[in-house]
């Protein structure tokens, strides 16, 4: 799978707060345009931020599924879900 032809949103130099602000906005956009696989880069460093994003993916109810990029640990998959009637 290659990250790189889905939306992502970098999160670098970012606070925990203000970064989880724009995951919500960009999940919210994502959703809306129907795109079924995100990508949000967080970095590794000492892992505050992914355990921000982490926390943050579990309570979203758009989100179906999660997971870290077995290549680059600095970036969480993310998978929406969508109602079909």
């Amino acid at each position: 799978m290659i990250l790189s032809s889905y939306p992502s949103i970098d999160l670098h130099g970012m606070d925990r707060s203000y970064a989880i602000f724009k995951v919500k906005e960009f999940i919210g956009d994502c959703y809306k345009l129907k795109y079924e696989y995100i990508v949000i880069i967080h970095g590794i460093g000492s892992g505050i931020l992914r355990r921000a994003v982490n926390d943050y993916l579990k309570k979203e109810k758009r989100v179906l599924e999660y997971k870290l990029d077995f290549m680059n640990p600095g970036c969480t998959l993310v998978r929406l879900k969508f109602d079909i009637y």
